[in-house]
């Protein structure tokens, strides 16, 4: 959520960052008006009552003297009806500017190229060699089918589609990866947390994914419930409402979990395989820092994400997002991309992000730099590290041989109980 106070101080630096979003800048307009609306009947609902509490003294002063007090007591009863009518005013100006506040974007970094869709996003460094075949490479699905360690059909029977089954090699290469992630990271300083599936209504505004994007969860019905889209959102919302000392941060979180996502919108995209699925497992970092380092703290977290590519030997390449790609919540983004021969193009692989103080305000994460200073929001950034199911993607089509087979990154065949190679049928 955007500091009003910081859109009363600088209202055009908000005006130009909502066009660089493409979208119309009066709304930063509208917001002031409703804050003035509201600024204004608070201040004249808070003098109202100061003249009540002066008039009662005053009749209380009378009715002690015994002196006649009933003109003073007609007048409080139309003051006080002006202020349960101004209280209301109060009220419903607040709840309209929150409400909006929730809605509006984040504002984008100087530093974010401007442009109109992907096709404008900056490609920033490519890494590792992208392999050469002397055969055509099968893509992913049908190597894991004919390996036997994926079973698409019997899950699309069991649930529906978008949904997979891992077996046997497959089962094993999965939670290897997750187990390999998470020693990775938390070797570089993450506290590890296997969090909740579920998260409630408060933890999805705390992070922003509600209101805004409620038709892209699965919500329980009946329930103030939701499937978590990402362990963003158990670990950004650890320490909402609290705060916390300086020498706490930076606050580092590894959570590795299943994300539920409807894929609302993505009809006919990606229907085979493990990009777009409705449960996908992956290792999420977050960062909570303080907001002086968050910009650092953004490029160390892409280095931490492509860490793990680095050591499988995955070719990928790192890309800056431009302003009409970016997400609502973030201020500045980075994706990576590992490289996937049978589609011969590079796949995103983790979305690393800085939001500022946007999902603080609203899960009010606060931290202290002494006993005499006034809390300040923390600035917070999360990142994919990775996500499991195009990781093995990656490594299937990467790793292929002509036989059929498929060999394994050197660095995983100890989580793979010595396994190097999965063997074609």
């Amino acid at each position: 959520m955007l500091d009003i106070r910081a859109i009363r101080a600088n209202p055009d630096e908000f005006r130009i960052g909502m066009t660089r979003r493409r979208m119309d800048p009066t709304i930063i307009d509208k917001v002031l008006a409703l804050d003035e609306e509201w600024r204004k009947d608070l201040a004249e609902v808070e003098r109202l009552k100061a003249v009540r509490n002066k008039a009662s003294e005053d009749i209380a002063r009378k009715k002690k003297a015994k002196e006649d007090a009933t003109s003073e007591i007609e007048e409080m009863k139309k003051v006080s009806d002006e202020i349960k009518a101004l209280d209301e005013s109060v009220r419903s100006a607040d709840e309209a500017l929150k409400a909006l506040l929730l809605e509006l974007p984040n504002k984008p970094h100087d530093s974010v190229p401007d442009g109109l869709s992907e096709d404008d996003n900056v490609d920033m460094r490519h890494v590792g060699e992208v392999p050469h075949f002397s055969f055509d490479p099968l893509p992913h699905w049908d190597l894991a089918e004919a390996l036997g360690i994926l079973d698409i059909e019997r899950a699309v029977k069991i649930t529906g589609s978008r949904f997979v089954l891992y077996k046997g090699l497959g089962a094993r290469l999965e939670r290897a990866l997750a187990s390999f992630m998470l020693d990775v990271q938390t070797e570089h300083g993450y506290t590890e947390i296997f969090p909740a599936f579920i998260a409630n209504d408060a933890s999805l505004v705390g992070t922003g994914n509600l209101p805004k994007f409620g038709d892209e969860m699965f919500k329980l019905e009946g329930l103030p419930y939701y499937l978590i889209p990402t362990a963003e959102i158990p670990l950004t919302n650890y320490y909402r409402d609290e705060i916390l000392s300086a020498d706490m941060l930076p606050v580092k979180f590894a959570g590795y979990s299943s994300s539920f996502r409807s894929e609302a919108g993505s009809a006919g995209k990606d229907t085979r395989g493990l990009i777009r699925l409705h449960q996908f497992q992956k290792v999420e970092l977050v960062k909570l820092v303080a907001p002086e380092t968050s910009y650092q703290e953004l490029e160390s977290l892409v280095d931490d994400a492509t860490r793990i590519l680095d050591i499988l030997e995955l070719p990928y390449r790192v890309i800056e997002i431009c302003t009409g790609d970016l997400g609502s919540k973030e201020t500045k983004k980075y994706d990576v991309e590992v490289w996937l021969p049978n589609q011969k193009r590079y796949r995103e692989i983790s979305s690393c992000s800085n939001f500022e103080d946007y999902q603080a305000r609203r899960a009010n994460l606060r931290f202290r730099r002494d006993e005499t200073s006034r809390p300040e929001f923390v600035h917070t950034l999360n990142g994919s590290g990775l996500a499991v199911g195009r990781t093995i993607a990656a490594i299937l089509e990467n790793g292929q041989q002509q036989d059929g087979s498929v060999r394994l990154p050197k660095a995983l065949v100890p989580y793979m109980g010595g396994v190097e190679v999965i063997p074609a049928p």
